[in-house]
């Protein structure tokens, strides 16, 4: 073929494989040349796994050339979240204790994109053990954000974000616990989902019962978010929420096609109290005449209930300290300030009030049950408040938004991502507009429970409404 393979989508890349129009070595050697190329600027990859890759091409080329039985993903590169793990690949969970820490086997989901023939090009950069929503450590430095190198990837899954936003591998895997893959997509202009819970089994969640953390796709288009659901989703003994689901036609009811008519869509910008930026404002009106024009049925909703962070901290944090409280004090002079400060938060969290925060996630999950009752598709808000922050943000400082300052990044830029981790129900982040600074701004809509198939239709009805995708970062 001529032209960059870069520019491409997997499910492009993935019918000139299956034509033999392309090779899966062509392929892998322009997008490793392409993150060596950005990686010095961007900073999104940890570990690059060149030879390796490489090799893996070859034997799919000769699979390919003698005529075998291909997998869904055959020859597509991939990346993996550094918090994910690798067998014989290190996975650091951007922390200096385990810089040489190397698994002895894959992650599940990382496991079921390889038996459908994807090749891991790298480990892409995270903050301690994605514990923010920034993706900076003292391991590798900062992440920064496709559009602009005063921006920050958002995070946790920065890294995973800014690789398929730049161009070097169409298919990323992340993690989500409060955003972490919803934030650094809007930031970054890409598609980002965290699905139901258990529709994608996650092996290495210690409370698997309690689990909040999702292990998720990150791609430029709907197409190939249903590409990597279909082969990362299906139950397994590891994951009790898991067991029993049925794995849906993602590839095909992701398709855009017929339109919106008679159905309903709540919608809220906000929950009470919470700024949003003028042109996150005008940019989510604009996207619900979008879903209007569609033939949705658009009603508000009250975001009353859903300012949530001091649950989500009560839980999250006590999970953290649970895990990290030794390794704070065995190793807290190589870890952030940042991650050592969240961690000291729990503890003042008594059993008490930790299983108050559960009686309190389940009164959530209730009330979001009884929205999407009433015969409503969906819910629609602005994933964030407003465009991604800048590249020295503090975690614990203050956020601008339209020349004013509020007292906490947290609650005040991503209020609407860390309620459907609570709750589990499918959350999708997609580009819809772009600041007046120039970079992208993105709509949330949640789905019903488990109907993560039916979200993506609608979320490609919207892709297909607009002509973002043709805009690239520079």
């Amino acid at each position: 073929m001529n032209g960059d393979p870069c520019l491409l989508s997997a499910t492009e890349l993935r019918g000139l494989v299956a034509t033999k129009k392309i090779s899966p070595v062509e392929v892998t050697r322009a997008v490793l040349a392409r993150a060596e190329a950005l990686q010095p600027e961007l900073n999104c990859f940890i570990t690059l796994c060149g030879d390796e890759a490489m090799a893996a091409a070859r034997k799919a080329e000769r699979k390919m050339m003698a005529g075998e039985p291909l997998g869904l993903l055959h020859g597509l590169p991939v990346t993996v979240k550094d918090i994910v793990n690798t067998s014989g690949v290190k996975t650091t969970f951007g922390a200096v204790p385990y810089k040489d820490n190397v698994p002895s086997e894959d992650a599940v989901a990382v496991a079921k994109l390889r038996a459908e023939g994807a090749i891991l090009i790298g480990k892409t950069t995270t903050p301690e053990f994605g514990s923010k929503c920034l993706t900076d450590s003292p391991l590798f430095g900062r992440t920064r954000n496709a559009w602009s190198a005063e921006r920050s990837s958002g995070g946790s899954s920065g890294g995973a974000a800014v690789a398929v936003a730049s161009g070097i591998a169409p298919l990323a895997i992340a993690t989500d616990g409060g955003g972490s893959t919803r934030i650094p997509a809007a930031c970054n202009g890409v598609v980002g989902l965290k699905q139901s819970n258990g529709v994608i089994a996650h092996s290495q969640a210690l409370d698997a019962f309690g689990n909040q953390t999702y292990v998720t796709p990150t791609t430029r288009t709907v197409a190939d978010t249903a590409l990597m659901m279909q082969a990362m989703a299906g139950e397994d003994s590891c994951d009790p929420w898991s067991i029993g689901v049925p794995v849906p036609d993602f590839i095909g009811t992701a398709l855009p096609r017929g339109d919106l008519r008679g159905q309903r869509i709540l919608f809220c910008a906000s929950p009470p109290g919470r700024p949003v930026s003028s042109d996150v404002a005008a940019s989510f009106k604009a996207s619900l005449d979008r879903l209007a024009g569609l033939g949705a049925e658009l009603e508000e909703f009250s975001g009353e209930g859903f300012d949530i962070e001091p649950i989500w901290r009560a839980i999250n944090h006590t999970v953290w300290r649970t895990r990290f409280a030794k390794l704070v004090a065995e190793h807290g002079d190589v870890l952030s300030e940042a991650f050592v400060k969240q961690v000291a938060l729990a503890t003042n969290v008594s059993g008490v009030a930790y299983q108050e925060a559960m009686f309190a996630r389940t009164a959530l999950f209730r009330r979001v049950q009884s929205l999407l009752a009433r015969g409503h598709l969906l819910l629609a808000m602005p994933t964030l408040t407003r465009t991604a922050l800048p590249i020295d943000q503090d975690l614990f400082g203050t956020i601008e938004i339209d020349g004013k300052h509020f007292d906490s990044v947290r609650p005040h830029w991503f209020p609407w991502t860390m309620p459907f981790n609570m709750t589990g129900h499918p959350a999708i982040s997609l580009p819809c507009g772009f600041g007046r600074d120039g970079l992208p701004i993105g709509l949330q809509l949640i789905g019903r429970f488990r109907a993560d198939a039916e979200l993506l239709r609608v979320s490609a009805l919207f892709e297909a409404s607009h002509d973002l995708l043709s805009r690239r970062p520079g």
